[in-house]
């Protein structure tokens, strides 16, 4: 009976992922979610600069789901499982917080105009 299982059913759920992966440098996971932390930044500059204080909001909100699509990009392009969902949440956070002060600061100056 036991000749019937295959070997890889033998050793288990661990043979079939493969070898481990060694954990992600610090500095690549500095890279990964500050990349996307610029981005927002520069967008939300760009925004403040080039667009009317009426329409704000709307290149706001577009900055922020660009920036929700680059978290994606960039943490899949680590290729690292572990520790994806905590890079996602802190690279999406960090970026909403960057043009949420950005869109406060822009409706004060919008608000004196």
């Amino acid at each position: 009976m036991s000749d019937d299982i295959p070997e890889t059913h033998a050793l288990g759920p661990a043979a079939a992922a493969g070898p481990a992966q060694p954990p992600l440098p610090r500095w690549a996971t500095a890279l990964s979610v500050g990349s996307v932390w610029a981005v927002a930044l520069v967008l939300g500059i760009l925004i403040g600069s080039l667009s009317r204080p009426a329409a704000y909001a709307s290149w706001l909100s577009l900055a922020l789901a660009v920036c929700a699509l680059l978290s994606f990009v960039a943490q899949l392009a680590t290729q690292q499982k572990d520790g994806f969902i905590t890079r996602l949440a802190a690279t999406t956070t960090g970026s909403f917080v960057i043009l949420g002060i950005i869109g406060a600061i822009l409706a004060l100056v919008a608000g004196v105009r």
